[in-house]
């Protein structure tokens, strides 16, 4: 009887978590807003935190993928990499502040590769980590990059086109495959700031379609986050880890608690904080430093969000989860997707 009251409990949960009228983050929250705000309206001049996204623009005069720094509210944009025969994308910044992770596309054709590398902040001293890899990103000391093998030897744009997960140490250039070598299909990972999880999303692979997955860092065991109404992709922690953001359809992003701390992972509290028109799409959010704000990538619907893919009139918004209220930051529409926070004051850089 105690285990049934359990399962029972569990779906009542469950049915809590997964339905429509989900509360607003605070009481004095406005009711969601599907387009965004006059750029008046979200005074950003203030927040002392720059970001990093991937954009598609001439570079002297030839058309390629860079990586820009800008501040919060949009202004002084600076090109990071300048390399009109290479593509850069994918950027995550480390989270002392320091360094830059990324992945290139480099060749054409049949020869083309991707590979991750990291830089410093600035742009300048550039590292290959290795090729043929993908979806890399930071352990919360920054001394290691965990990236993802492709899944063939020849070139895929494809997210989820991924095998092993491996584990990079900057200070002495060791590649260690993690515990669990079932792991494939999973992209977008994601390392939880006390470094003993993993979250991603997975397509495909595994018995698992279209979920959000957590992992022991440093054993085998994997959790579905579906038990706790997480579904979608492109999952990412605050700086506390106490928080998870993520993309639950092409029209909304999600904001829940989460807690590592149990015998499992689990998540509550699940509320949208953002929504968009059908006709557009939200898609690469990410936590500000202190917490107060998203970033994430907006655009017409037929932009295609996958590294490389090609957005038209995509741009980089910012939404105060205060008040709900978001706005564009970007206003050229260069395919300006994913984008990373800075996790020092911009005094720091």
């Amino acid at each position: 009887m105690k285990s049934a009251a359990i399962f029972i409990s569990m779906i009542l949960t469950l049915t809590v978590v997964n339905g429509t009228d989900r509360k607003p983050l605070t009481p004095k929250r406005e009711k969601l807003r599907k387009v965004p705000s006059p750029r008046a309206e979200l005074d950003l001049k203030e927040v002392p935190f720059k970001m990093v996204y991937e954009t598609y623009r001439g570079t002297e005069g030839r058309q390629n993928w860079e990586l820009y720094l800008m501040n919060a509210d949009g202004s002084n944009p600076i090109n990071l990499t300048n390399t009109p025969d290479v593509d850069e994308m994918y950027p995550h910044v480390s989270p002392d502040g320091t360094k830059i992770c990324f992945v290139t596309d480099e060749g054409v054709g049949r020869k083309k590769v991707r590979s991750v590398y990291y830089m410093k902040i600035d742009g300048t001293e550039r590292v290959k980590v290795a090729g043929n890899a993908r979806q890399p990103c930071w352990r919360f000391d920054s001394k290691k990059i965990a990236y993802l093998k492709g899944e063939y030897e020849r070139y895929s744009d494809r997210p989820y086109a991924t095998s092993d997960l491996i584990i990079y140490d900057l200070q002495t250039g060791q590649h260690t495959p993690h515990p669990n070598t079932s792991l494939h299909h999973i992209y977008a990972i994601c390392w939880s700031p006390d470094g003993n999880w993993f979250v991603a999303a997975i397509q495909g692979g595994m018995e698992y379609s279209d979920a959000i997955l957590a992992f022991e860092a440093n054993g085998t065991k994997l959790f579905d986050l579906g038990w706790w109404g997480v579904k979608g992709c492109r999952p990412e922690f605050n700086l506390d880890g106490n928080k998870m953001v993520w993309g639950e359809t092409d029209w909304n992003l999600c904001l829940g608690d989460i807690d590592l701390t149990g015998r499992t992972p689990r998540v509550t509290n699940i509320q949208d904080v953002v929504q968009c028109l059908r006709k557009s799409k939200v898609y690469h959010v990410d936590f500000s430093p202190d917490g107060r704000y998203i970033t994430f990538s907006y655009g017409p619907f037929g932009g295609a969000q996958q590294v490389g893919g090609k957005a038209p009139g995509w741009n980089i918004c910012v939404s105060d989860l205060t008040t709900g209220k978001w706005v564009e930051i970007t206003s050229d529409g260069n395919h300006n997707k994913e984008p990373d926070w800075v996790p020092i004051r911009a005094g720091g850089l």
